[in-house]
């Protein structure tokens, strides 16, 4: 008699959250060639920084409405007065340097859109598929591919890009899949 089967495991990271659930189910590690996209999320991963995902999926759309859709071409020409602004808006996580990166990483943005594109300037850092891992201890927090893309993006313009948040930015936007072997999503 054959073993019933057991249902496939989603990724351990996501919890019970329903928020970090569907995130995980329908985001997470999916390719993404959206510029307008990509950038969000490079930028949102930024924000991260010190803090948990979780805290910024709960406030995402308070970013979104505070940043006018992560319109780089609006960003890219805000000021003191839009940094005070963003400074007092409890929907983000106000803190200086992170804005004020923001509007550097805008800048930088459309200077990558004219010269080429930035879908083709953050894809290239890419790193060959790979099978995927079969446990959160296989997954690493950096790569020699994240390290690169760090760097690219800081000669570029933009700020709070390490390698540690420019590998959850390749892991967010499916760059590369670290969906569990055992999830159903991958």
């Amino acid at each position: 008699m054959p073993l019933p089967m057991t249902p496939a495991a989603r990724c351990p990271w996501c919890g019970e959250d329903p928020l970090y659930v569907a995130y995980h189910d329908t985001e997470w590690g999916r390719p993404e060639r959206d510029a307008r996209a990509l950038w969000e999320s490079l930028i949102l991963e930024g924000f991260q920084a010190g803090l948990s995902w979780i805290t910024i999926l709960r406030r995402r759309e308070g970013f979104r409405a505070a940043f006018h859709g992560f319109r780089p071409e609006i960003i890219a020409g805000w000021g003191e007065d839009e940094v005070l602004r963003l400074l007092a808006d409890d929907r983000i996580i106000r803190h200086r340097g992170k804005i004020e990166g923001t509007i550097r990483g805008a800048q930088a943005f459309l200077r990558l859109e004219s010269q080429g594109g930035f879908v083709p300037f953050i894809w290239r850092h890419a790193p060959p598929s790979r099978p995927r891992p079969r446990s959160m201890a296989e997954v690493p927090a950096q790569t020699p591919e994240s390290a690169a893309l760090s760097k690219a993006l800081k000669k570029e313009g933009f700020n709070f890009c390490g390698p540690t948040i420019t590998y959850a930015f390749m892991q967010a936007s499916g760059l590369v899949n670290d969906h569990l072997e055992s999830c159903p999503h991958g």
